[in-house]
């Protein structure tokens, strides 16, 4: 009896949510806000999964058999030095100039990963270094600290300054521009130039603002683009700070 009495409170339960969920499908801008987020997951999953894919080819297609071509190589060059020592140099060349290869495609594997210059400069650095030559005067400024960040938010935001410093570079013809990042309970992005502004309707500049809301949605957070009323484009971005930890 039990059971039973359970189970009809969960089909009310559920029978409740799907009358509200009806209702708030109902108004026009509850539907399109939920097809963007559902468009926007899907993106999300399909280059997740994309770039999952590629890793696992990378690895089993390229990576595996140079490091088992690497170690036959090594046995040849052990019956090389106990039969022919004197043959034994051309052999360790070869697999010196396939270790350096393999090398190589590891340190490719790991700049997909994680920009590298985060580890090696730090985001704020990092960062200036994007901006350097970007326009006649750029302006980076980081209110807070930038220790301890979760990893996640860390490329977020520098691959959302990336692609909006990209634009500013191709794009927007702009004498200025100032990058500002503020922690507080969030991390805050603004990027904002006194160049030409976006596009008209119809015209696109690419997948990369779309990439920019995509890259911020990871982590639990958004971003948005516009006009500045007095010229110039702004990309502004809040990534939670609680999501990635």
């Amino acid at each position: 009896m039990r059971a039973v009495v359970a189970r009809a409170a969960v089909l009310a339960g559920a029978f409740t949510a799907g009358v509200v969920t009806a209702r708030l499908a109902g108004t026009p801008r509850t539907l399109r806000v939920t097809g963007e987020l559902r468009r926007s997951r899907a993106r999300i999953l399909a280059t997740r999964e994309e770039e999952r894919r590629r890793l696992r080819h990378d690895l089993h297609d390229d990576l595996g058999p140079s490091l088992a071509s690497l170690a036959l190589t090594v046995d040849a060059a052990r019956l090389t030095l106990s039969s022919e020592p004197e043959q034994v140099g051309p052999v360790l060349t070869e697999l010196r100039d396939r270790l350096a290869g393999a090398v190589g495609e590891i340190r490719d594997l790991a700049r997909g990963l994680r920009p590298p210059a985060l580890d090696d400069l730090g985001l704020v650095t990092a960062i200036e270094t994007l901006a350097d030559g970007c326009g006649d005067r750029v302006d980076v400024r980081f209110d807070g600290s930038p220790a301890d960040l979760p990893a996640a938010v860390e490329v977020a935001a520098y691959r959302i300054v990336a692609e909006a410093v990209a634009n500013i570079r191709a794009h927007a013809r702009a004498p200025s521009a100032l990058i500002l990042l503020s922690r507080a309970d969030d991390l805050h992005i603004l990027v904002a130039d006194s160049g030409v502004g976006l596009p008209p309707p119809g015209r696109t500049r690419g997948r990369g603002l779309d990439a920019m809301r995509e890259w911020a949605a990871e982590v639990g957070g958004n971003c948005a683009i516009g006009s500045r009323p007095g010229g110039g484009t702004v990309v502004a971005a809040r990534l939670p700070l609680a999501v990635a930890g």
